[in-house]
């Protein structure tokens, strides 16, 4: 776990995450790597935020290196998930884009049990950057 990236989060979202975590029955795995996440996570206020940097509700833009597929996929919260490349904030690959920025890669273990590598290429939507502070 040591060679994972720096990351930094929005006091908003730590807030919002942490009554998320707060509020569940089943502390499932999900849960244990999102408050994993947390715990080492940088925190700023929501006016300080990178353009670059992803926060809740961020649609990205990430390659897997080793096939050079892309996804574009957008970060929620778990009752929002489930459309297309919405990935709720407790899957693994959900908690682990958090706080990332943009040239930043995750590995990232898919349901097969591969790992795969993940480069985070762009932001393309970030509430804050376009003033959306309300989810």
């Amino acid at each position: 776990m040591s060679s994972a990236p720096a990351i930094t989060i929005t006091r908003l979202d730590m807030q919002r995450l942490e009554r998320l975590l707060d509020g569940l029955d089943d502390f499932g795995p999900g849960a244990v790597a999102l408050q994993a996440e947390l715990d080492r996570a940088d925190v700023i206020g929501h006016d300080e935020v990178p353009a670059g940097l992803v926060t809740m509700n961020s649609r990205v833009h990430c390659r897997e290196e080793s096939s050079g597929k892309d996804y574009h996929l957008t970060l929620v919260y778990p009752q929002d998930a489930g459309g297309e490349g919405k990935v709720s904030i407790l899957a693994p690959v959900g908690s682990a884009l958090l706080g990332l920025s943009v040239g930043q890669h995750i590995d990232w273990t898919s349901p097969n049990g591969k790992v795969l590598k993940l480069t985070l290429l762009a932001v393309e939507y970030q509430p804050e950057a376009a003033g959306e502070y309300t989810r």
